[in-house]
């Protein structure tokens, strides 16, 4: 009888631009290639990256080399732990601790911003911020939004208010979000910043320095509604939310960097802006991503999961009676995610990049 062999789908989906692509076919992937890392937004998806991000940040080590890791939100925090002496043990510290979160009073606002404000501390310890000030080779930038109009105000009416007026700009062009929101990179002095956006939104340049590093944290995250905004040193007065809120996943021009954008995502559509979720026609500019390799979990591995899908932001709320459920659930999908680490492992030993789609 000929034995049946079954393989396992594949855990990954790769695509890239036309440049990463015939680089990867011709040349392989060296760490060396690897010049700038983007983060996405995202929440707990971020979660579901885990052991992805421990493979690529070890794997990375062993080639130091200046690169640019840019995050939004969740992905600034993903980067924090990276640029710490032991990025995997970081790394896996992070997940644990946010699987760890206690939810199972009611998830309060109270309740979310008092785990939040220890989740990072409880990461990094007490030298992990200045870790990330002089890294002598990862070059960290956080993206933010200083609000303006109705979205400065934390009370419920003027708030929501504000987000519907920001969806209405946005409907009508990403450009007529001027008018409610001006970016804010707060940016490692030492980067050249060459992949800035240069579009019609207002942006402002921050170097960061141990003022403002942490109140830069804990902005990025400040989803409104959730977490007041914070003030900003350096920047100008106002009021500074999540930097997901305008460039969810960094649409950002990553071809004017020399070598390759290793993109690690959730999800393999890159959504311009948090408003965008829900415009299917509103898409990246294609020029931005010549150079970029996008890493995500394939929709297999995905469907095997116990949620069949990434945790996200509800959860809290959808297991509210069984908090111990959503950490099971979650803590599942840290642990495996490992299975994206090994399999980008074994891609790097193969260096077979056949298969890699067009993005």
């Amino acid at each position: 009888m000929t034995a049946i062999i079954l393989r396992q789908a594949p855990a990954l989906t790769l695509k890239a631009g036309p440049a990463a692509r015939r680089r990867l076919q011709q040349d392989g992937l060296q760490a060396v290639d690897i010049t700038t890392l983007p983060g996405a937004a995202g929440g707990p998806k971020a979660l579901g990256l885990s052991g992805l991000d421990q493979a690529v940040f070890g794997w990375l080590a062993e080639q130091p080399a200046v690169r640019d890791l840019v995050g939004a939100s969740i992905g600034g925090w993903r980067f924090a732990c990276a640029m710490q002496a032991d990025p995997v043990a970081a790394l896996q510290r992070f997940a644990a601790n946010y699987v760890a979160q206690d939810y199972s009073r009611q998830p309060t606002r109270a309740l979310i911003y008092q785990n939040w404000q220890a989740l990072l501390p409880d990461t990094l310890g007490p030298h992990g911020l200045q870790a990330i000030l002089q890294h002598p080779h990862y070059r960290l930038s956080l993206v933010l939004v200083r609000a303006r109009g109705l979205l400065r105000h934390e009370q419920r009416a003027p708030l929501l208010a504000g987000l519907a007026l920001a969806a209405a700009c946005n409907t009508a062009g990403r450009g007529q979000l001027r008018h409610v929101f001006e970016r804010l990179i707060c940016h490692d002095a030492r980067s050249a910043l060459a992949f800035a956006p240069q579009d019609r939104i207002p942006t402002q340049r921050v170097p960061l320095s141990a003022a403002n590093l942490l109140p830069a944290l804990l902005g990025t995250t400040g989803v409104p509604g959730l977490f007041d905004g914070v003030a900003i040193p350096g920047a100008s007065a106002g009021v500074y939310r999540d930097g997901g809120l305008l460039d969810y996943h960094l649409d950002y021009p990553w071809q004017q960097q020399a070598g390759i954008t290793l993109y690690l995502h959730y999800q393999p559509r890159i959504v311009p802006g948090w408003f965008d979720k829900i415009l299917p026609w509103r898409q990246p500019v294609a020029a931005h991503h010549h150079s970029t390799l996008l890493v995500t979990p394939s929709p297999a591995y995905l469907a095997s999961l116990g949620l069949g899908r990434l945790p996200d932001r509800g959860d809290p709320k959808r297991f509210a009676h069984d908090d111990a459920m959503r950490r099971r659930l979650w803590g599942q999908a840290v642990a495996e995610s490992q299975r994206l680490g090994d399999e980008w492992r074994e891609r790097l030993l193969r260096q077979d990049w056949g298969d890699v789609a067009p993005l």
